[in-house]
């Protein structure tokens, strides 16, 4: 029988139609990014890499941003001026570090506000809300999670100057390999099967570019849900120290565009020590396994490469000998700072 975990992720298809038909406010189309000094995007835990995507984006339109998670920002509050744009994300709208950061006397000029309760402190603080539309969510971020991508994407867009219907298009396009994955349960077990065999069972999700959301969010899930310990790490900074945890009892899960340099090479070296590696993408890095997403867009890939992930945290979980995503010391909304 399904818990309230699995039903969460078997849901995300309804959750992300009531994202799409969700209209974005009208105060953030007249929004110019360049009447401010610095935009400063800040969440928590998937809330904060969520924004990972929307960081590069601006990146690479040589925007000044910063992205710190609200913990780190509440140590550092000059970074917000009286010129900001603050962008906060929180799924629940009460996470201890956002409500305390919006409740010190740094106030920014713009604060847009993203999240699933518009009744929460960030929607009453917001100047610029918007909604998730992810509906209740019982245990660890799944509906809520690819609510936040796809939103972020939409207001990216926007803020951008790009056409917002491009990314409801491409979402409602890949709607149907939406549901169709969320069915597809079993396709992960294997991996996990394998991994316990070991006595030191241990994951390593290993990401470039803007997937990186994708191996920190998945790691934060897989340590939730499945009690298994695991890691997340952009790029090169596995092979910074993490490398020599590599080789019997790890599954090394790779996310990133076809043919990346950095996790061709990464996949070869990983499957000569006897690491298990998978790439969760278009194309196996180095004839690894593959878990296939669509050769669309990088937001349909992340969406339908993130379900996996959400499957291989249950398989886990009943190889661990746990409930899938039942919390043992914490709780859904972390108030605490």
């Amino acid at each position: 029988m399904s818990n309230p975990y699995e039903i969460d992720i078997a849901m995300q298809p309804e959750s992300i139609m009531a994202q799409l038909n969700n209209p974005l406010p009208e105060r953030l189309f007249t929004l110019k990014l360049e009447e401010y000094d610095r935009i400063v995007l800040t969440g928590m835990g998937s809330s904060d890499y969520a924004m990972i995507p929307v960081e590069r984006a601006l990146v690479a339109q040589g925007y000044p941003v910063w992205r710190v998670d609200a913990g780190r920002l509440l140590d550092m509050p000059e970074l917000i001026t009286e010129n900001t744009l603050l962008w906060a994300t929180s799924q629940s709208g009460m996470s201890g570090e956002i409500v305390a950061l919006l409740n010190q006397g740094h106030r920014p000029k713009t604060i847009i506000g993203l999240t699933n309760d518009e009744n929460s402190v960030l929607g009453k603080s917001a100047h610029i809300l918007i909604t998730l539309k992810s509906g209740d969510e019982a245990t660890v971020s799944s509906k809520s999670y690819l609510n936040t991508l796809i939103a972020c994407y939409r207001t990216l867009a926007v803020l951008l100057g790009e056409p917002e219907e491009n990314v409801l298009v491409s979402v409602t396009h890949t709607l149907n390999n939406i549901k169709e994955l969320v069915q597809q349960k079993d396709i992960v077990n294997p991996y996990a099967d394998r991994l316990f065999t070991s006595a030191r069972p241990r994951i390593a999700y290993i990401a470039t570019g803007a997937f990186g959301s994708s191996a920190l969010t998945g790691s934060l899930i897989t340590k939730e849900a499945s009690k298994v310990s695991s890691e997340g790490f952009i790029g090169g900074e596995f092979r910074h120290g993490p490398m020599e945890t590599s080789g019997d009892g790890m599954l090394a899960v790779l996310l990133g565009k076809p043919g990346d340099k950095t996790l061709e090479k990464l996949a070869v070296e990983l499957q000569a020590n006897g690491t298990d590696v998978v790439t969760i993408g278009v194309k196996a890095y180095a004839n690894s396994a593959l878990l296939p997403v669509p050769a669309e867009d990088e937001l349909s890939q992340l969406l339908c490469g993130f379900i996996y992930i959400e499957h291989l945290t249950v398989a886990l979980a009943r190889n661990n000998g746990f409930v899938a995503g039942q919390f043992l010391y914490g709780q859904k909304i972390t108030v605490a700072v």
